[in-house]
């Protein structure tokens, strides 16, 4: 991930257009037009051999001639000639170029080789490329416009990242009437150098963005994807279309697992545990801009609907309610000004309905009383046209109502407009536009913009929602796993039998049905004498993973006789059915006796870009028919694995009911986690499944499952997306007195550790900590600290028994240049060296990860604070910007020559 020179694409000094032309309507042309009508305030300068002055600008005949090297480049030119342009900019000191070009990677093996050299001439001088194959990029503030659009958009705080560019143009199309700005305009293209992760990292940190919308064809980088988007959703609302729902010739799998898990479910997966909203179509994404652009953030989902027609404020009810919204209770003094405003026919109730002849007067006396009542979050305004009141004359008097609201009074609350039908609304929306008051030409539209609204806010709490401990469990025997999976390997197998598979669950704590092994009826008939009856009989074969789909599984087999029986029916049957499967004998269980348990598929599947994902859902040998899956990225916790399974239908019958008690959600959640940590461990495994889980109130139990292992000589697999705690960090260390604590990186369990901390420091220690004072920490702020994206932000947490002594931090950029740190420790153990302990340990793990530096600040008066960086070899110096501040810096040995990672 990296963000470096990105600062050059939207706020450069000088441009360089290759490729200008003055030939009507060739891309050249309109990119040089387009520049100069935006009003660029810095320097352009044109390049092309053939022209001496393109509309009296002077034309240079190469890059090499230019009187300075460009901030920004723009490329027009023939792919052949690319990566020798981008090479002599390189040298000239250009950092930045867009490549408006197409004809690469598009294209097959010959394009593909030139984008590579592009990259490779761009590499050496750290040059970022946008494109190729895109409309290129704009910077309405600046009048920065390098593209090839129609249209100029206006300056506003709403970011676009594309990787189509025909959806650029569109949006600009469909915002344009309607009065909506944009801070950041980007397309993407084929995304060879700069991509969504990139893109992401710098708008989270711009302070002209608001929010953020993408739209996303594939992504590539599925980790680094994933950090970005978890930085950026914590700061500002990122909305998502992703494309590619029924994408046909999905990879064909053999598990039950990979059967049910699409692509599309993947990137649900993705975007909803980054905190992404991801709507659902092309009109979607466009009134989301609206709405980001013209509401505020909303507090809460009681609705009030305000329309002169029932029908229409009935069907903006159910989707509301569709939504998980409320409606609104009106307080009785409402409903009182509502009777002394309104005709005796109003529907005196919530949708507010005054009838199909309300005039511009009737609607704002009734949205005045709307805005004044407390117990209203949120009023949708609806009109339906009629011939006894023009639909612009109501339009002017809601906005003249909103107008003098008190802003005070509207803090956190949305009033948001439907004008239904189309010739009679179109001077309406236009008011609206005018007046900056979003608009939408359906009640159902209206709603889900609304929503999205509601869905961030609820997105960020879900976020920092602090997750219970989990049950105590042993450490899986991590070794014994590794031995099996490379036993496997090595011999060549791409299943586990069902053995293997059964010690694999047994080292990670899974309770399980064990499973022995028989080589013949009369062995079979043995092992099941000796561990009780009724048992289970399947067929034992490298060849055939779905035993009972060849009649390879019998069940309920009650004594030795009817096991030998059985054996060699299901031999005659197997070999009829199979014929060219191995058959290696039989695998024989004692039935599990849980009359009452409910069957669920728990698994693991690998995708190529995110890596590995827990699945839950409904079990049985139906799983595909049902369809009742779900998805979600490890690590998991309590809190995660819950609402994995909450999305389930099968949660519901979890619950219990008509008199069957509920089952151990807990011991499954546990499942889940452990399944998580498995993937983490041992990335070979590339696909798993428990089918069925037995699940009742006293417990789980797996009956069978199966494990696929990849090729030794398949190539690295993908990573997980999200980083897993990393246990290895976690030590045993003492102090200057011999006293032992144990130093390990924080969790999001952390946080009433981290509140208890703050509540053992002194008023004096916070501020000296906070720079102001506090009184302990937020569950906002103790969320944040304890809710880390390893990749890039490190916690270690110093404990002794169980108690909290003192914790470290720091937080990196993405392209890991320079990290903050900041550290606290109990005021009852300061002066014992805690705090020095555990930044030595920080700048240990912050050089080993190739941190550049390590930044502070300190208050001036905090003498043992500096006195600790002295001796740890920080420089100090006054902080420019503020005379109480001292700014500690200490550059890291392990960090690259270019700093970063």
């Amino acid at each position: 991930m990296s963000v470096r020179n990105l600062d050059k694409l939207f706020d450069p000094r000088s441009v360089a257009l290759i490729g200008a032309t003055p030939r009507p309507g060739a891309v050249g042309s309109l990119v040089t037009r387009n520049l100069r009508r935006a009003g660029f305030r810095g320097e352009v300068m044109l390049v092309n051999p053939q022209h001496a002055v393109i509309d009296g600008m002077p034309v240079y005949p190469s890059v090499a001639q230019l009187p300075h090297a460009p901030d920004l480049a723009v490329i027009m030119t023939p792919p052949q000639t690319v990566p020798g342009l981008i090479a002599e900019l390189g040298e000239r000191g250009t950092r930045a170029v867009v490549v408006i070009t197409a004809g690469f990677a598009e294209l097959g093996d010959h394009g593909r080789a030139l984008q590579q050299a592009a990259l490779d001439a761009a590499r050496p001088h750290l040059l970022r490329i946008v494109g190729p194959n895109c409309v290129g990029l704009m910077a309405p503030a600046i009048g920065l416009d390098a593209t090839f659009s129609h249209l100029a958009p206006a300056a506003g705080d709403i970011a676009f990242v594309s990787q189509s560019g025909a959806m650029i143009t569109a949006m600009l199309d469909w915002a344009a009437p309607r009065g909506l700005g944009f801070s950041r305009i980007v397309s993407l293209g084929d995304m060879a150098d700069v991509d969504f992760g990139d893109m992401l990292d710098l708008l989270a940190a711009d302070p002209q963005t608001r929010a953020i919308l993408l739209y996303v064809e594939g992504l590539r980088h599925g980790r680094k994807f994933m950090s970005a988007a978890r930085a950026a959703a914590r700061l500002k609302p990122v909305l998502v279309l992703k494309t590619g729902r029924s994408q046909s010739g999905q990879r064909a799998v053999s598990s039950h697992t990979g059967a049910v898990t699409g692509a599309d479910e993947v990137y649900d997966a993705v975007f909803r545990r980054a905190g992404m909203l991801r709507v659902a179509s092309m009109a979607e994404l466009f009134h989301a801009a609206q709405t980001l652009a013209l509401t505020r953030e909303q507090q809460g989902d009681r609705l009030t609907i305000l329309t002169n027609g029932g029908g229409a404020g009935i069907i903006a009810a159910d989707a509301w309610a569709a939504a998980g919204g409320r409606l609104a209770t009106l307080s009785d003094a409402t409903v009182a000004a509502l009777n002394r405003r309104l005709p005796a026919t109003w529907s005196h109730g919530n949708p507010v309905d005054i009838v199909g002849d309300a005039s511009g007067r009737r609607y704002a006396d009734a949205l005045a009383e709307l805005i004044g009542d407390r117990e209203v979050d949120a009023i949708l305004v609806l009109n339906c046209p009629t011939a006894l009141a023009a639909p612009e004359e109501c339009a002017h008097a809601v906005c003249q109502s909103v107008a003098a609201a008190d802003p005070a009074v509207l803090r956190g609350r949305n009033i948001i407009t439907a004008w239904l039908g189309e010739q009679s609304a179109r001077a309406a929306r236009r008011i609206f536009a005018e007046a900056r008051i979003a608009t939408y030409e359906t009640p159902e539209s209206a709603v889900a913009a609304l929503r999205h609204r509601l869905d961030y806010r609820r997105n960020r709490e879900l976020l920092m929602e602090t997750p219970p401990e989990p049950r105590p469990a042993s450490a899986p025997d991590v070794a014994a796993v590794r031995r099996i999976l490379a036993g496997a390997r090595a011999a060549g197998k791409a299943w586990l039998d069902p053995v293997e598979s059964g010690a694999v669950l047994a080292a990670y704590g899974i309770p399980q049905v064990t499973v022995h092994a028989a080589r013949s009826a009369d062995e079979a008939a043995a092992i099941t004498s000796a561990i009780g009856f009724p048992v289970a009989l399947k067929i034992r074969s490298p060849d055939i993973q779905h035993k009972s789909d060849c009649g390879g599984v019998a069940l309920h087999l009650a004594d030795a006789d009817s096991v030998r029986r059985e054996a060699d029916a299901m031999l005659d049957r197997v070999r009829k059915a199979r014929p060219d499967a191995r058959l290696d004998g039989f695998f024989v269980q004692k039935m599990a006796s849980r009359p009452g348990g409910t069957e669920l598929l728990v698994g693991l599947a690998v995708d190529p870009i995110f890596g590995p994902l827990v699945a839950f859902g409904q079990g049985g040998v139906a799983v595909e028919v049902v369809g009742d899956t779900s998805l979600e990225l490890p690590p998991l916790n309590l809190l995660l694995a819950r609402r994995l399974m909450a999305r389930t239908r099968v949660w519901q019958l979890l619950q219990g009911y008509r008199g069957k008690p509920a089952a151990d959600i807990d011991a499954i959640a546990e499942v889940l986690i452990r399944l998580g940590q498995l993937a983490a461990d041992h990335p070979e495994i590339c696909e798993l499944d428990i089918n069925p889980l037995l699940a009742d109130a006293t417990g789980i139990i797996a009956l069978d499952a199966r494990v696929r292992v990849a090729s030794a000589k398949a190539g690295k697999p993908a990573p997980m997306a999200i980083a897993p705690y990393p246990q290895e960090l976690e030590t045993v260390e003492r102090l200057r007195d011999g006293t032992e604590l144990r130093l390990r990186p924080l969790r999001p369990e952390d946080e009433p550790r981290l509140c208890e901390l703050a509540e053992h420091m002194s008023p004096e220690d916070l501020r000296l900590r906070f720079f102001t004072p506090v009184r302990g920490l937020t569950h906002r702020v103790a969320a944040r600290l304890s809710q880390l994206d390893y990749d890039r932000e490190m916690g270690l947490l110093a404990e002794r028994a169980g108690l909290a002594l003192g914790v470290v931090h720091y937080f990196a950029d993405p392209d890991g240049l320079r990290a903050e740190y900041a550290i606290a420790v109990r005021s009852d153990w300061q002066g014992r060296g805690v705090g020095f302990l555990m930044m030595t340990r920080l700048i240990d793990i912050a050089a080993r990860r190739g941190i550049g530096e390590l930044v502070g600040e300190v208050l001036r008066e905090n003498e043992p604070m500096l006195q600790m960086c002295r001796e740890l070899g920080f420089t100090i110096a006054p902080a420019p910007a503020d005379p109480a501040l001292m700014l500690v810096t200490k550059r890291l040995a392990g960090a690259a020559a270019g700093g970063g990672r």
